[in-house]
């Protein structure tokens, strides 16, 4: 019984053996023919020299661009120094862009530890900017001063710094003097 499940197995192998042996006399390498086929090659060809290196080049700059765009958002204080170091990596061929995509990631630790903050000072002057409108909570104000402050004792502030730090410390005493006003009138 197992001799003749061995031949019957054999046999079937063998016929389907001769069966593939004819198979690829009717096969197709395309479901294109003739002219279409002659039409497709031609249309992906000609995406391939002009659509796809204009594609490869924008994706390359792109890349390139955002470490730059992570420290913009970060309010990196190095964010021009790494700005120069993304177009330095375009000139040599993208090998200085893993410096400046790590360096827009790191905590600016040193920089905090020198100049009393981790932010450039762009967000402080958007800040004042939100200060000015009134779109500010008054924790958000204090937190704004009390940075400012720490800024303060670590060094001279820069110009714009100073007149922030000057108006929030007049807008505070003009807020006490409401707020004692009020207080005074009930």
């Amino acid at each position: 019984m197992r001799s003749q499940v061995q031949e019957m197995t054999r046999r079937a192998l063998a016929g389907l053996a001769l069966a593939a042996l004819f198979l690829p006399g009717a096969a197709n390498a395309s479901f294109l023919s003739g002219e279409a086929l002659d039409t497709a090659a031609n249309v992906l060809a000609w995406f391939v020299l002009i659509v796809m290196p204009f594609a490869a080049i924008g994706a390359f700059l792109y890349v390139h661009v955002l470490p730059e765009v992570i420290a913009e958002r970060n309010n990196h204080p190095q964010k021009h120094a790494i700005k120069v170091l993304c177009i330095l990596s375009l000139f040599f061929g993208g090998m200085l862009w893993p410096f400046a995509w790590l360096w827009a990631y790191t905590r600016p630790t040193l920089h905090r530890a020198v100049y009393g903050t981790e932010r450039h000072d762009d967000y402080y002057l958007d800040m004042d900017a939100k200060a000015r409108a009134g779109s500010l909570t008054e924790g958000e104000l204090a937190q704004l001063r009390l940075e400012l402050a720490g800024m303060a004792a670590k060094g001279p502030l820069s110009p714009g710094m100073k007149q922030l730090a000057a108006d929030l410390d007049a807008n505070a005493l003009a807020a006490r003097a409401v707020a004692a006003a009020s207080e005074g009138s009930k």
